[in-house]
């Protein structure tokens, strides 16, 4: 079935202590969870769900549903989530597309969005919005740290994304800081699963650098076939297109490869190596950056109702901000925007014991924000 309804009540705890709820909450989760971007959307969950079940309150439900990557599908499921299934919070997506449907209904509902990974500019700048916070990133920051990297050995960049409006702010944040020659700027389908003719582009292209961002199985594809292909230029990209979710269906076709992200397993803070052990012993698995960002959306959404009622829009609000919460990622804080200010690192696809996964390489950005929180007036 395309449409899967999962019901949990769990309870709440912060780091050691129990605090008591201001009283119930009900959240609902939309996210990817068949098609080719499944794997983002299982890591969502289960990353989100894993600081939920850390508890021993029974006031929080979460009812979870599968948007098959499908915006029309994702605006019917907010609408019955907040109309029949009456919830407070809503949270999950992946894709910037579907958040782009969902969002601007949702709070004009009177309704809470945390982001657990899409961030379209739109919302970030003139578009934001009292109770839309993300908890991850905008979109175009982790592609900001690729495009600031780059500069160091890299003269002629062929850069390619989705068409859809992560695509297009990955691009834009890339070209911001990178401060070479662009030689081609492609935006493919959706979903393109054959990149032969991409692929037939940048052999010819004359760059000395490649530079993508295709989240899930379109990453997946495209460097199985890069890979057989025998152009030996460089690719690089966000941390998404070379994701834990990922690797194992890349191969070790990813090693080398070089990327961007807030987060990954080898950070040596006690707040990381918790959450990696805890997420390792609960799925059997290494967790995403999809999974660190939904820890993080939940924590958010925890601690500030253990202080407030999402009835009281304004104290909600006013607790959400304050981002009291300890981040595997390390340094975070909301900007004016509501999205993070947080520092971006430069990494790179190794094979630990066997498995792949990715290294910390340099810090390229500290405290960083987003280019548009200057023309958000909230």
């Amino acid at each position: 079935m395309r449409k899967m309804l999962v019901t949990a009540t769990m309870a709440l705890s912060l780091g050691a202590s129990s605090l008591a709820m201001a009283e119930p909450l009900k959240i609902g989760m939309i996210t990817t969870l068949s098609g080719g971007g499944a794997g983002l959307g299982v890591d969502t969950r289960d990353g989100f769900m894993l600081a939920i079940k850390q508890s021993d309150n029974k006031d929080i439900t979460v009812v979870t549903e599968d948007d098959a990557q499908k915006p029309e599908l994702a605006v019917q499921i907010a609408d019955k989530m907040i109309q029949s299934d009456n919830v407070d919070v809503l949270t999950g997506i992946v894709w910037s597309n579907l958040l782009m449907a969902v969002v601007p209904g949702a709070v004009a509902q009177g309704k809470f969005y945390v982001s657990t990974n899409a961030a379209p500019a739109a919302l970030a700048g003139k578009g934001c919005n009292k109770l839309y916070f993300n908890a991850a990133y905008q979109n175009d920051n982790l592609h900001e740290a690729m495009g600031q990297y780059a500069n160091k050995d890299f003269k002629k960049m062929f850069i390619l994304a989705p068409n859809y409006p992560a695509g297009k702010d990955s691009l834009a944040g890339f070209k911001r800081y990178y401060k070479g020659e662009v030689v081609s700027e492609v935006y493919t389908k959706v979903g393109q699963t054959d990149y032969a003719a991409e692929i037939a582009q940048m052999r010819a292209s004359g760059a000395d650098g490649i530079f993508t961002f295709l989240p899930g199985g379109m990453g997946i594809a495209f460097m199985k076939q890069f890979a057989q292909s025998g152009v030996e230029i460089p690719v690089m990209g966000p941390g998404f297109s070379f994701s834990q979710d990922v690797l194992p269906a890349i191969g070790d076709a990813a090693i080398g490869a070089k990327a961007s992200g807030q987060w990954v397993p080898d950070f040596d803070t006690e707040a990381s190596k918790k959450f990696l052990a805890d997420f390792q012993k609960e799925y059997n698995r290494l967790p995403s950056i999809y999974a660190v960002q939904a820890y993080d959306a939940a924590q958010l959404i925890l601690s500030a109702a253990a202080k407030a009622s999402v009835k009281d829009a304004d104290a909600f609000r006013t607790e959400l901000l304050k981002a009291d919460i300890k981040s595997p990622r390390g340094n975070f804080k909301f900007n004016t925007n509501q999205h993070p200010i947080q520092d971006l690192y430069i990494t790179e696809v190794v094979k630990k014991d066997g498995v792949l996964t990715n290294k910390t390489v340099e810090k390229i950005f500290s405290d960083h924000g987003d280019a548009y929180a200057q023309d958000c007036k909230i």
